[in-house]
């Protein structure tokens, strides 16, 4: 039987969806004949993690006590540099506020901010995460549970995180002005009274749109801003193009290639950026264009999160200058998987060189574990 037709059979028991490509079908099929993954039975189930009460209880805190927020981040301890081992693993959480709430088959998943901030503290409070990065509300949430946890007799799950800051989300997704990409959230002064590590812009180049250039000079503001502070900036320069209305995201080697060309020369000093660059066939030529440290992307979630992991695993080795991953709806939301051992297997490929088959392994043993580690400090 041929790989097209056991895959259309997989199709009807259940085991693919139709949202994958057929290129990408038929890479997981050849891979899944020497990794065993399967999720089976299994459903990741938010509520047993994250109740539903903690999101009203961060509601009482912005409404009567909102300088927690201030006291939480003064109060936290940082790393002294960014990387432990030169590497980092970074979730990524500011999709809503581009206007980006689909993943998978549900358009508005990410809009549910039960779903969508339960999943994010599922990653963040698991130890092997290195940080997150998010839009103000996000971040101002993060360090309310944080001081919620604390007050009810837990432990810090902030201290030594890295913690970025997203600035620019203007650009919603959809609208007429998707690519005049505006400074909308953090600010340079911002990002640096709140003590947060880092920080993270976008720039996407379409070049039939004269939208693009203000978005790149909107990216040289805000370097030369966090330069003055002496932060560290991930940039994410994405080549487009309109296909069909929408603008997709050109992954591939030339268009990259170029691309990282236009980000490695933004700003009056290059020497805290570094880049924010999707995983391509040809990356060994992609990494070869610059000599600035670059963490992978995942993109939109397939709803399996084998290939993710391949691909991370692939290009980790593709040139000295990769130092790990900023993804983001790939881990929070892998199908029915457990985010958080999706999180654990990507961090074991970033820093202990993991092979995508120990990482699956890995996943498959970690999935589900731990799920009171929030809800034991809440009623």
């Amino acid at each position: 039987m041929s790989a097209n037709k056991i895959l259309a059979c997989l199709r009807v028991a259940g085991h693919y969806s139709d949202v994958l490509s057929p290129a990408r079908e038929r890479f997981i099929f050849r891979w899944r004949l020497k990794v065993p993954y399967s999720i089976g039975q299994y459903r990741f189930d938010l509520e047993a993690f994250f109740p539903g009460s903690i999101k009203d209880e961060i509601t009482e805190i912005r409404v009567n006590n909102p300088e927690v927020l201030m006291t939480e981040a003064k109060a936290r301890k940082r790393r002294q540099k960014l990387t432990h081992d030169g590497k980092l693993t970074i979730l990524a959480a500011d999709h809503p506020g581009r206007r980006v709430t689909g993943s998978g088959l549900d358009p508005l998943v990410m809009g549910d901010r039960n779903q969508y901030l339960g999943r994010v503290l599922r990653v963040l409070t698991a130890g092997e995460a290195d940080g997150i990065m998010g839009t103000t509300d996000i971040i101002e949430e993060i360090f309310i549970v944080n001081y919620l946890v604390k007050r009810n007799g837990g432990p810090d799950f902030l201290n030594e995180k890295v913690i970025v800051g997203s600035m620019n989300r203007g650009g919603l997704a959809g609208a007429s002005f998707e690519m005049d990409d505006r400074l909308t959230s953090f600010t340079a002064d911002r990002i640096h009274k709140l003590g947060l590590d880092a920080a993270k812009t976008m720039f996407r180049v379409e070049d039939t749109e004269e939208q693009s250039l203000r978005t790149i000079e909107y990216n040289v503001h805000a370097i030369n801003q966090l330069n003055q502070y002496g932060i560290p900036v991930f940039v994410e320069p994405l080549p487009i193009k309109k296909e069909d209305g929408k603008y997709k995201v050109q992954k591939k080697a030339e268009p990259l290639i170029r691309t990282i060309g236009v980000a490695s020369a933004l700003g009056d000093s290059s020497m805290n950026v570094w880049l924010k660059i999707p995983y391509c066939e040809g990356y060994d030529r992609v990494v070869r264009a610059t000599t600035l440290p670059l963490l992978m992307l995942g993109g939109e979630s397939s709803g399996d999160p084998t290939g993710v992991i391949q691909d991370f695993a692939t290009g980790m080795k593709a040139g000295k200058n990769v130092r790990g991953a900023l993804v983001g709806r790939n881990v929070t939301f892998p199908g029915d998987d457990d985010p958080r051992a999706v999180a654990t297997a990507i961090n074991g490929v970033v820093h202990k060189g993991w092979s995508a088959p120990e990482a699956i392994e890995h996943l498959l043993r970690e999935r589900g574990q731990d799920m009171k580690a929030l809800r034991r400090y809440f009623k």
